[in-house]
């Protein structure tokens, strides 16, 4: 948006988890760049606890937002999550990101659910490069999803949701000649699910996800100024040991990776600007494996990957722990994270905790913030008397 919002340019960057990534560096830092970043985010705190692990994890009230195909597998007929985000809560009280989830069972091999994902960036004063005030505004975006899940067998399930995006980040606001509106796409998940646990609960479960798969989002009329969306490859495992009737652990290991392209590494030529603008959404999704300007060796650097452990006492209490890790030339958050679950009667509780590693890595927006939700059984009153 060149001459806009200074205070809004920043607050991107570091939504973006950039801005300690800007020092100099022996090798180039070339970052891949979505709009609507916000769908990338943890959306609740048991997975926010365990390193941003959820493709293969047991299913939940959540499991839409990360493995649709997993959803048929919850045990209870139906489930309500709720979790609130502070962002960048290190410097303003303003920004957060909400989320509400759930899902129901029409029967045992066939599911429902739906979710809502809303980010507010706080109240940001628009200026210019000369610093001419263009009024306050409150930039927001917000994702709307539903979704279909079925079992192919009683240890494999399917997925497909749909999804409505919406941002508005600069509420109109014109600048010179060019007016910046809210800019809205649609986007599909596919998904797969394995679970592979024997009857005592014990052994493997794995997944395997395309997400936001869907059309370029626009701020302005201008057609040829079109950004991606975050369309990803999330590949994930899980092992459970099972102790006893009280005792088990799970751990966990998963690999992201953006099917977006590689930007031009700086100073690119305008030609090389135009031709990534240009590249048409299905045909970047095969071609982000292969278009790093460094090749492949470059293209190892843009997988993200996530570990965790989860610990449960009784189905009452959990432990957990994780580590995120990404390059440092693609974008370099790299944190430790912690947390715990509660389960009593219709009620959970979940807590995440981001610890960052220290110097010389990215700023996270989370770091020393503390997440929460809130999850509601549809089923567990009845349970709870049987």
């Amino acid at each position: 948006m060149r001459p806009t919002a200074l205070k809004l340019t920043a607050g991107i960057l570091l939504f973006c988890g950039l801005s300690s990534a800007v020092k100099a560096q022996v090798e180039p830092i070339n970052v891949v760049t979505t709009a609507v970043p916000f769908l990338r985010i943890s959306p609740d705190a048991r997975s926010g606890g365990m390193g941003e692990l959820g493709v293969a994890t047991s299913p939940d009230a959540y499991s839409g937002l990360w493995n649709i195909g997993k959803v048929a597998f919850n045990q209870s007929k139906g489930g309500i999550g709720a979790t609130y985000t502070p962002w960048l809560k290190d410097l303003v009280n303003d920004v957060y990101l909400a989320t509400l989830s759930g899902y129901y069972k029409f029967d045992e091999n066939q599911a429902f659910s739906g979710s809502v994902r809303y980010f507010s960036l706080g109240n940001i004063t628009f200026t210019d490069n000369l610093g001419n005030d263009f009024g306050s505004f409150r930039p927001r975006e917000f994702g709307i999803d539903v979704g279909y899940s079925r079992k192919l067998s009683a240890k494999s399930g399917v997925g497909i949701a749909l999804k409505y995006i919406n941002s508005n980040l600069a509420g109109g606001t014109t600048v010179g000649s060019t007016t910046y509106k809210a800019g809205s796409a649609v986007a599909a998940d596919l998904a797969y699910y394995h679970d592979g646990k024997k009857p005592t609960g014990s052994g493997w479960a794995w997944g395997a996800v395309l997400s936001n798969l869907g059309s370029k989002i626009s701020y302005t009329d201008n057609a040829d100024a079109k950004d991606f969306i975050p369309a990803n490859l999330g590949l994930g495992a899980n092992y459970t040991s099972k102790f006893n009737d009280v005792n088990s652990i799970s751990f966990g290991v998963e690999v992201n990776k953006l099917l977006v392209p590689t930007p031009p590494t700086d100073p690119a030529t305008p030609q090389q600007l135009a031709d990534y603008r240009s590249k048409g959404v299905v045909g970047s999704w095969f071609s982000s494996f292969g278009d790093a300007p460094d090749g492949f060796g470059e293209e190892l650097k843009e997988f993200q990957l996530s570990l965790g452990a989860e610990y449960w006492y009784n189905n009452q209490f959990a432990l957990r722990a994780g580590y995120f890790y990404e390059n440092k030339n693609k974008g370099n958050r790299r944190y430790f994270t912690t947390g715990l679950g509660l389960k009593y009667n219709v009620f959970g509780f979940n807590f995440a905790y981001l610890i960052p590693t220290g110097a010389g890595v990215s700023r996270n927006p989370l770091s020393n913030t503390l997440r929460f939700s809130v999850l509601f059984d549809l089923d567990g009153s009845a349970k709870a008397t049987k």
